[in-house]
């Protein structure tokens, strides 16, 4: 059976149920600057990174804020709401252990590396994760190649022969523009985003079988 070289896993609405909490902290965030988003930019948080996040707000509502500044107060708001601890999307934790047994495991995030690690910490795999990074970690966020880009290359391997895993358009968009082929999640797409571009569409991280793995990456050299 082929394996992968890595599995490059988002983390938001990929490996845990938080796309709306996450919304909710920036939004809780923006606030504490008199700034109040609007839809379009509420929407504008799920799938993007915080470089592009960032951006968007201070231009919009003219804010003299830094970006470690603003997500610092955002971790703060994503703590206190999710206090109880971070909810994982279906097969999530056994599809991290079961992956990480053939495969070098990577999370590519466009959170903050602290909401990176809060998360899997919360979730108990943290020992398996072999790369995080996080938004501060490259310089533009998802769907440039970027972050999937620097991944491929800190962990020394092909980018054929890495799989990402995504659950919104501008992600997987990113890991293709970085040569990876890309498995679309549908179980923590909860705002609808089109994942057709992915190279197979799956509900959840159970159907991301060693089978499926060695289609999508078998014939690369």
């Amino acid at each position: 059976m082929i394996a992968a070289d890595a599995i490059l896993f988002d983390l938001d609405g990929t490996l845990v149920d938080s796309e709306r909490e996450n919304v909710e902290s920036v939004v809780l965030a923006a606030r504490r600057w008199g700034a109040e988003l609007s839809d379009e930019e509420r929407a504008f948080v799920i799938g993007h990174s915080w470089n592009e996040i960032h951006a968007r707000i201070v231009r919009s509502h003219g804010l003299d804020v830094s970006m470690p500044t603003l997500i610092a107060a955002a971790v703060d708001e994503k703590r206190a709401l999710l206090a109880t601890g971070y909810r994982a999307l279906p097969g999530a934790v056994a599809a991290v252990r079961r992956l990480g047994r053939r495969s070098k495991l990577a999370v590519v995030s466009g959170a903050s590396h602290g909401e990176v690690v809060d998360a899997l910490e919360s979730l108990g795999v943290m020992d398996a994760i072999e790369l995080v990074l996080g938004a501060e970690d490259y310089p533009r966020g998802k769907p440039e190649p970027d972050s999937y880009a620097l991944a491929i290359e800190r962990l020394g391997v092909a980018a054929a022969r890495s799989l990402a895993i995504e659950d919104a358009t501008p992600g997987i968009l990113s890991a293709r523009a970085a040569g990876a082929r890309v498995v679309g999640v549908r179980a923590g797409n909860f705002s609808g985003y089109d994942l057709s571009a992915a190279d197979v569409v799956v509900a959840t991280l159970d159907e991301v079988t060693d089978e499926l793995i060695e289609r999508l990456v078998g014939a690369a050299p």
